[in-house]
């Protein structure tokens, strides 16, 4: 690939990513900043701050940020461009089955999040995934790892690579029926299931949480008795109606579901193979011998 074709795609992503362009007009520098989702237009004829009498110019900020983080930003764009085009070059794809396993993984150390912001969150995941699994593999190509030492590895540590079942809930637990109907149509009318909980759940272990019981395993002996069938039918994001439990009436809150993800060996074993290649090369997962198969010219060279 020439030099001026990479120069151009790295020029492309950084206006991208920090959504302004610059340009002069008439010997003046003038900027432009586009709206992005969730973050207002910018006008740089106006101050981005002030603080009392003082104001802070977009000039400042813009300078601000090329000085503090401006070679980290652009090397890290640099570092994704090298690997997506080396991937593409020699064919490394990553199983959509494995980026599904690591996103449930990470999604099961959230606490409460809505659908936008879980949605939001994923979309940079899957990203970062896709280019730590290529950049490992570009870093291990053509390092031999013995079937024999795969095999191995998979029997030993094949069940970590699976995901188990497991529902993300809250509940509100209440003395008795009429109660439970009451919390019922104040959900209905649009009131907090967190703050219900805190007003009218008995649950002393989950009430101060706002009802919130984390993600449970479906096959976990401390999933409550009665709330699976419940949450079988529920979408997410969804309360149940009022049920009996033992110490009285429950309504749930299904946050999220995670379905099971179960590998085979060969599916697993490319990857087992490069994370084996990088424990015998010691290798850290750093772009940077990568940076030798293309031609890179950046303005942090001069």
């Amino acid at each position: 690939m020439s030099k001026k074709l990479l120069l151009s795609i790295i020029v492309i992503l950084l206006i991208t990513n920090i959504a302004s362009l610059t340009f002069w007009n008439n010997g003046e520098q003038t900027s432009v900043s586009e709206e992005d989702e969730g973050v207002p237009a910018i006008d740089a004829k106006k101050p981005v701050a002030t603080v009392g009498d003082v104001e802070i110019t977009y000039e400042n900020w813009m300078s601000s940020l090329r000085s503090n983080h401006g070679e980290k930003q652009l090397k890290t764009l640099i570092d994704h461009q090298v690997v997506s085009q080396l991937a593409e070059e020699k064919g490394i794809e990553i199983d959509e089955k494995v980026i599904d396993r690591e996103v449930a993984m990470l999604t099961a150390m959230q606490g409460v999040m809505t659908k936008e912001e879980l949605d939001k969150a994923e979309e940079g995941w899957r990203k970062d995934i896709r280019y730590r699994y290529q950049l490992e593999m570009l870093l291990t190509e053509g390092t031999e790892i013995p079937e024999g030492d795969m095999e191995s590895h998979y029997q030993t540590y094949g069940n970590q690579y699976n995901v188990t079942p497991s529902m993300q809930l809250s509940h509100i637990v209440v003395e008795d029926e009429e109660t439970a109907n009451k919390v019922v149509e104040e959900l209905d009318n649009g009131a907090s299931f967190n703050m219900l909980a805190k007003e009218y759940s008995t649950d002393e272990e989950t009430r101060d949480d706002g009802g919130y019981m984390g993600y449970i395993f479906t096959t976990s002996q401390f999933f409550p008795t009665g709330y699976e069938d419940v949450v079988a039918d529920m979408e997410e994001h969804s309360y149940s109606k009022p049920f009996e439990v033992g110490s009285g009436y429950a309504i749930v809150y299904l946050h999220k579901r995670l379905s099971a993800i179960d590998f085979t060996y060969e599916e697993m074993k490319p990857y087992i193979r490069s994370e084996l290649a990088m424990h015998e090369l010691d290798q850290t997962l750093n772009a940077n011998p990568l940076w030798e198969e293309l031609d890179i010219e950046w303005v942090y060279d001069e």
